[in-house]
């Protein structure tokens, strides 16, 4: 077991911290955070390939900004079903240049990543946050270098498979939850600040189309813990599976569960469409606002 790091060599979550309180200080007339996904990939399952060229993919990243994404997700690995495992040589190739290139102007950055390397090159590099889609619980340096770093983390629930539909046994709520603790206490030991993480169910890894509408029936469920939620649907194929829609032309199916995931108190939403969700996230937040103003017999 190792010890928590007492004294971490920089503070690079503090803006994702930032990003989290002024949320939570605004209760339910606070918008959802948006967050831009940035794929520097050939193969990612929605855009592999669009924004493989590090310049194309710090452009990519501006335009996502200057559209409102409060935060921007860098992933230089596709977790699509059946995707290739790449080197950490090849995967640090791809995404240092886009984080330096977007740390220079002052965005918020988070690093997609499941390996503790990666990690470690972005956040020094200028990113503030990691987004682990094995949760803390795959390679088991990445905590300690979040830690290392007083960077945040982006939680996410997977049972150990890459964009997976096949269905869990169970409640899938309830393993939802029962993963996060477990998550939460390698945190813990590892020393990463509570206001600095965040919990994602993992729409699409290990779940039936079926489950995946599911958590998001009961997505105030999964803020049991007291953490901020991330959805993470955007043009997934249970989307399509419901539309009959085809991967890029997804963008209706997800506003919707994105809007039903903002009524449910999602935090953060992530997702390739900027403009189009911070105009949603601003008319849910106006609807709950007004909701509760009614409920109390007071002025929106």
């Amino acid at each position: 077991m190792s010890e928590p790091a007492a004294h971490p060599v920089s503070d690079a979550g503090a803006g994702f911290a930032a990003i989290l309180q002024r949320w939570q200080a605004g209760g339910r007339r606070s918008a959802p955070i948006v967050m831009g996904i940035v794929n520097v990939t050939p193969d990612s399952f929605s855009d592999g390939g669009l924004f493989f060229d590090p310049d194309a993919a710090a452009a990519h990243g501006r335009a996502l900004a200057a559209a409102g994404a409060g935060i921007l997700d860098i992933g230089g690995e596709s977790t699509r079903k059946g995707a290739t495992a790449i080197s950490d040589e090849e995967e640090l190739r791809r995404v240092l240049p886009v984080i330096r290139a977007l740390a220079a102007t002052g965005a918020v950055l988070s690093v997609d990543t499941m390996k503790a390397p990666i990690a470690a090159a972005a956040l020094a590099a200028g990113a503030h946050a990691v987004n682990d889609i094995r949760g803390l619980q795959g390679d088991p340096g990445i905590s300690e270098v979040a830690a290392r770093h007083g960077a945040g983390v982006v939680v996410m629930h997977n049972p150990g498979l890459l964009g997976s539909a096949t269905p869990l046994e169970g409640d899938v709520v309830a393993l939802c939850l029962a993963f996060f603790e477990r998550s939460l206490e390698i945190a813990r030991r590892a020393g990463i600040a509570e206001d600095r993480i965040v919990l994602d169910p993992g729409f699409g890894f290990g779940k039936s189309p079926e489950q995946n509408l599911e958590i998001l029936t009961r997505f105030e469920e999964l803020g049991a813990l007291g953490f901020p939620l991330l959805a993470g649907t955007s043009r997934k194929s249970f989307i399509g599976g419901v539309t009959g829609r085809d991967t890029p032309d997804r963008l209706i199916g997800t506003l919707v569960t994105n809007v039903a995931a903002a009524f449910a108190g999602a935090a953060i939403v992530r997702v390739h469409d900027v403009a189009e969700h911070v105009e949603a996230m601003r008319m849910a937040a106006a609807i709950r606002a007004a909701s509760s103003a009614a409920a109390h017999g007071t002025a929106a």
